[in-house]
C-alpha cells in the first residue's frame, strides 16, 4: 500500500486499489486520533495509516456520527455506511493483541454516491439532500463536536 497525495475515487472504490468491489464497501475511512491509541493499545511506538489497510484518514471528525450520511470529500461523495471489523491480519501486522488493540478503532467503510478526485488537506462537508433527495445542496462544514447531526 502507497501513501499519496490525490487520488481518484470511482464508483468501484479507490482507483488504484486491489480491492475495488463497489457497493457499501468501496472505500475504507479512518479517524486519524485513532492512530495514537490503537498504537498505545498494541505496544506499539506509532501506528501508520496504510498498516491499518485503510484507504483515506481523515481528523476532526466524528465519523460515527455520519452514519448513513453523505459528505463530500474532494471532488466525491461518499456515503458512511458503517463501522470496518479489524482485519485478521492485524496479529501479524501490530503484534500479539493486534486484533483487539483495533476493535472500536477499525475505522469505516463507505459507499462512493459519485466519483471524483480527492486529495490530502480537503475539507469534509456534510452533503443535505434537495428536495428530489438529490445530492446538490451542501451544508455547512460538519461540526466534529456535534453528535447531534
Amino acid at each position: 500500500m502507497t501513501e499519496a497525495d490525490a487520488a481518484d475515487l470511482s464508483a468501484a472504490g479507490l482507483v488504484g486499489d486491489h480491492h475495488t468491489g463497489g457497493g457499501k464497501r468501496a472505500l475504507t475511512l479512518i479517524q486519524g486520533e485513532h492512530l495514537p491509541l490503537i498504537a498505545l493499545f498494541a505496544k506499539q511506538d506509532d501506528v501508520r495509516p496504510h498498516d491499518l489497510r485503510r484507504n483515506v484518514v481523515v481528523s476532526r471528525i466524528n465519523l460515527a456520527a455520519l452514519r448513513n450520511r453523505e459528505i463530500l470529500l474532494g471532488a466525491a461523495i461518499v456515503r458512511i455506511a458503517g463501522p470496518c471489523a479489524p482485519c485478521s491480519r492485524m496479529e501479524a501486522t501490530l503484534g500479539f493483541g493486534g486484533y483487539n488493540a483495533m476493535r472500536g478503532h477499525g475505522g469505516w467503510y463507505a459507499e462512493i454516491v459519485r466519483p471524483g478526485r480527492i486529495r490530502v488537506g480537503d475539507t469534509v462537508t456534510l452533503v443535505t439532500l434537495g428536495e428530489n433527495h438529490d445530492p446538490l445542496t451542501l451544508g455547512e462544514n460538519h461540526d466534529p463536536l456535534d453528535s447531534t447531526r
